[in-house]
């Protein structure tokens, strides 16, 4: 079997290239990056291909299952350039899949596809794969998700033969992951050194903060399923237990203070509007308001069970956040920001990708 990544050096792409290659059923893995990867891992190869722009079929003919992981969360501020990679790109990795005649194609979905719970008091109850993915349309990254999974529809439509799966997770943390992680989402004024039990002295409590975490060496072994078993259609894939105010308190040591919503986002969207953090207050209101999911069929189907909890998973991000961790590749190297993190300043918080 051979097998094609995009988005492979990532946060997840790294992770799954290397559960890939640990398969003895499968006999290679080309991983594709915007930028140039130098990993060393067993069985893989490398190539530059910016799914936005590149000729694709010619890095998926001959293979056997193409997995989609490429996407950009950035730059908020510029919507256009995300819309450009995460959308028209997917579009043209879905027409290469058919013009290389791949006959299995992985692609990396989200929590944030699917539509709003109708109200708070409604979240706890879990959601299956059967609930709306239309996303939440102020905020790019549901819109821009939502929107490929109605590509997705009428990719299978028309290409009724290639076996399709989505993956729809929570939010993927790793140690290794955490400086880009931060860059995204927190932006350059994160001290990462502080944030430590015991150092946050408070947890704001917002109405609706409840998520699902994972590890990402459990999001990989998902990705190795898909790949390898028999297997079609949406999975949600997350970990046990929700995250929430009270747990968040519990893993920082730290006290927890009733915080409207309406404060919340009035604080984000000031920052960020002032170029001081990068998330904007869309992807707060569509935090906020996600369905928690059910993941039975991705136990019961694809025969997938996490090691890792989601507290597991979040305990591993605070490490690399007050480590300041990363890896060798351009998406993860905690050099990428810059010495003092001078280039995310200078480029524009949210306004670069």
């Amino acid at each position: 079997m051979r097998v094609v990544v995009t988005g492979a050096t990532g946060n997840v792409g790294t992770s799954t290239v290397r559960a890939l290659a640990a398969d003895p059923g499968i006999d290679s893995v080309l991983g594709l990056s915007r930028r140039p990867a130098e990993l060393k891992i067993d069985k893989t190869g490398w190539a530059e291909a910016d799914v936005a722009r590149h000729d694709l079929a010619a890095h998926f003919r001959g293979a056997d299952v193409v997995v989609h992981l490429a996407w950009l969360f950035q730059p908020t501020h510029r919507p256009r350039v995300t819309w450009d990679n995460n959308v028209i790109g997917s579009a043209r990795v879905f027409r290469a899949v058919a013009e290389a005649g791949v006959p299995a194609l992985v692609y990396a979905s989200s929590v944030g596809a699917y539509s709003p719970v109708p109200s708070l008091a409604e979240k706890e109850r879990p959601r299956d794969e059967s609930w709306p993915t239309h996303g939440w349309p102020e905020a790019a990254y549901g819109r821009e998700k939502a929107y490929v999974e109605r590509l997705l529809d009428s990719f299978q439509a028309d290409h009724p033969d290639v076996r399709v799966v989505r993956l729809r997770p929570g939010f993927v943390f790793k140690r290794e992951a955490a400086s880009e992680q931060r860059r995204l989402f927190a932006g350059p004024l994160l001290p990462g050194r502080l944030v430590r039990p015991g150092m946050v002295p408070v947890v704001p409590d917002i109405p609706g903060l409840a998520f699902q975490a994972l590890h990402t060496e459990d999001m990989a072994q998902a990705y190795r399923l898909a790949v390898t078993r028999d297997v079609r259609g949406p999975f949600n894939i997350a970990a046990e237990p929700v995250i929430d105010a009270a747990v968040l308190a519990e893993v920082l040591r730290a006290r927890r203070v009733p915080v409207p919503a309406l404060g919340a986002r009035a604080a984000v969207a000031a920052a960020w509007r002032l170029n001081l953090v990068p998330a904007s207050p869309h992807l707060v209101d569509m935090v906020l308001r996600l369905p928690i999911m059910d993941v039975t069929r991705a136990r019961e189907e694809l025969g997938w069970s996490p090691e890792h909890t989601g507290v597991d998973a979040l305990r591993a991000l605070l490490e690399g956040l007050r480590e300041g961790a990363g890896m060798d590749t351009p998406p993860l190297a905690r050099e990428t920001g810059g010495p003092m993190r001078l280039r995310e300043m200078l480029t524009g918080v949210g306004r670069r990708p």
